[in-house]
């Protein structure tokens, strides 16, 4: 007798089928349409088990990812300014000591104070100190400190004052400028407690990189100033050339007063807008609300 075709079953469960399956169900199901069924059972068997396996991978990995994205991205490495370089490097030589935070002043912000003493060592001894009204008298000092200071390397020029005359603080910033510019020195600003009205005229020759404060210090922006009498006498027509030479006079005067507002804040976060605004009613400028301001490089 030739051999039957062995079916799909019995392919899947080898071994005698009449012992496999229970005795009951054999009487109740017929043979195909038992066969059937076990191929069916399989198949569910063999494809949920297959889709639990992939639901299980595909869970670990969502799982990995949102750790990954928990992890906390570190803030990016902001580099110095180019333009802050030469005055980090100039001022970052170590010097014997420095002076000792007051005793009032908290760990943390005394810390903070000497960390930028440190950085700056060459404002622990001015070469200039000028201190008073702006006038000849400061300007001879001016003049008699610059030549006993040292010929090369950077010159540090502190002042504190309530004011005085423009022009001689414009005269000052002037020549410290023409030194700078055909020496290539670097000069360095530093105002202690007041730097009022022509103070700030000569703070403005410098460039705000290399301007500082001490701390409490308080700068002090204005409109010039101007008390005059004007007196008419003679003929009508001398009138009219007298009445125009002092409406000159006051024109030029604000036209220098502008260029010094602007020289300012040139390098600033202050618009030139803002200083004309509250220049008329004395505008004062606490050391550190400069340094946010970008009027100076810092405070020390």
């Amino acid at each position: 007798m030739a051999d039957r075709q062995e079916t799909l079953i019995e392919r899947l469960i080898p071994g005698d089928l009449e012992h496999q399956i229970p005795a009951a169900v054999q009487k109740v199901l017929p043979g195909g349409f038992r066969n059937r069924l076990v191929q069916l059972f399989l198949g569910a068997l063999i494809t949920f088990g297959f889709a639990f396996v992939v639901r299980r991978m595909v869970e670990k990995r969502e799982a990995l990812a949102r750790g990954r994205r928990a992890e906390p991205i570190p803030p990016p490495i902001l580099a110095e300014p180019p333009q802050l370089a030469p005055v980090a490097q100039a001022m970052t030589e170590p010097v014997p000591s420095l002076s000792a935070p007051e005793p009032s002043a908290s760990p943390a912000y005394s810390s903070a104070l000497s960390g930028r003493a440190t950085r700056y060592p060459l404002l622990d001894k001015p070469h200039i100190n000028l201190g008073g009204s702006v006038d000849q008298d400061m300007y001879r000092s001016f003049r008699d400190q610059l030549a006993r200071a040292p010929h090369d390397g950077p010159l540090v020029v502190a002042i504190s004052t309530l004011g005085g005359d423009p022009e001689i603080a414009r005269l000052m910033g002037d020549e410290l400028r023409l030194m700078r510019e055909y020496s290539g020195r670097e000069m360095l600003f530093l105002g202690k407690v007041a730097v009022y009205s022509a103070g700030a005229t000569f703070m403005a020759s410098f460039p705000v990189d290399k301007r500082f404060l001490t701390r409490g210090s308080r700068l002090m922006l204005h409109e010039r100033q101007m008390t005059a009498t004007v007196e008419l006498s003679g003929p009508l027509r001398m009138q009219v050339a007298s009445l125009k030479a002092k409406l000159h006079e006051i024109e030029e005067s604000v036209r220098i007063e502008e260029e010094g507002f602007r020289a300012i804040v040139t390098g600033s976060r202050v618009p030139f807008e803002e200083v004309c605004k509250r220049a008329p009613a004395n505008w004062y400028i606490e050391a550190e609300e400069a340094r946010s301001l970008g009027l100076v490089l810092d405070v020390i």
